[in-house]
């Protein structure tokens, strides 16, 4: 059969009979199709083809989202848990001296990980050795992996694009002169804010939430529990510099706390141009 200047379709068949009363052949490879093609469609074509440099495009290790896995939250480094990294081309060779995960404070502080539950090409698993930095109020990490796609290969490297944050430990309650700085990134003169105050009847694991209303554009502060989509109480709006009583939610341990917004426009500006006008910490509140 022939499609006019386009293709020309050859069927043959080649079969064996021992026999005349032996079965047909059930062979499916005794059936040949072939197909050639005209001159003047690949003219045609060559003709109408149109050609296009693209740029190189390299394999990269890319991270999409992080979790603790035990306090399910995205964007945690929990030292009492294990990290999962989440994406694409993220396999590499443990055993590797150039390969692995590297966290590292935004104002200083590297830690190469050596401890690998797991590690696949979609997920890594990882219990998290935290580097310290040089402020008790510095608790945002970025993390990168590196990878070796053969053995001779370059290497390549993907940081995770969101911060991550570890908790921040809380005590002294209402001891003058004893503040823990909350909300802040890189800076190492001062915290963005502080807790100076609070109520508390037991020891609570519990997060702040700083967020830039997207109607208003109103900063609000509030007290959330761990869980996302869990309970939260009031939220109370900032416009400036000054301290302000957040209070408990239903069921928490932890009744009040009193913020001290120190620089209001340094703690906005971090939000929207880092966190996408959503910033929470995890205070670690103990009473002893």
């Amino acid at each position: 059969m022939t499609l006019e200047e386009a293709f020309s379709f050859y069927l043959s068949f080649i079969g064996r009979l021992d026999s005349p009363d032996a079965p047909l052949p059930e062979n499916d490879d005794l059936l040949q199709v072939n197909v050639r093609v005209s001159q003047p469609f690949v003219k045609e074509i060559r003709h109408q083809a149109k050609y296009v440099r693209l740029p190189m495009q390299e394999k990269l290790p890319v991270i999409t989202s992080t979790e603790d896995t035990k306090l399910k939250l995205a964007d945690v480094l929990f030292a009492g848990g294990v990290l999962r990294l989440i994406g694409s081309n993220l396999d590499f060779d443990e055993s590797s001296p150039d390969c692995g995960c590297v966290i590292e404070g935004t104002a200083g502080g590297r830690k190469k990980q050596s401890t690998y539950a797991s590690v696949a090409n979609s997920t890594v698993l990882l219990v998290p050795d935290i580097p310290v930095q040089s402020q008790p109020w510095q608790n945002e990490y970025t993390i990168t992996l590196t990878t070796q796609y053969s053995e001779h290969g370059t290497l390549r490297s993907g940081t995770c694009r969101r911060k991550l944050r570890s908790p921040l430990t809380v005590t002294d309650l209402g001891h003058p002169n004893r503040e823990t700085g909350i909300l802040t990134g890189s800076t190492t003169s001062a915290a963005y804010a502080s807790v100076t105050d609070g109520t508390a009847a037991a020891a609570e694991m519990l997060r702040v939430q700083a967020v830039i209303d997207s109607r208003s554009g109103q900063l609000l502060l509030s007290l959330l529990d761990m869980e996302e989509g869990g309970r939260t109480g009031a939220a109370v709006a900032v416009a400036a510099n000054g301290t302000y009583v957040l209070h408990g939610f239903s069921g928490s341990a932890v009744s009040s706390l009193t913020i001290k917004v120190n620089n209001y426009t340094a703690l906005l500006s971090l939000i929207r141009s880092s966190y996408a006008g959503r910033l929470v910490d995890i205070l670690d509140v103990r009473t002893a």
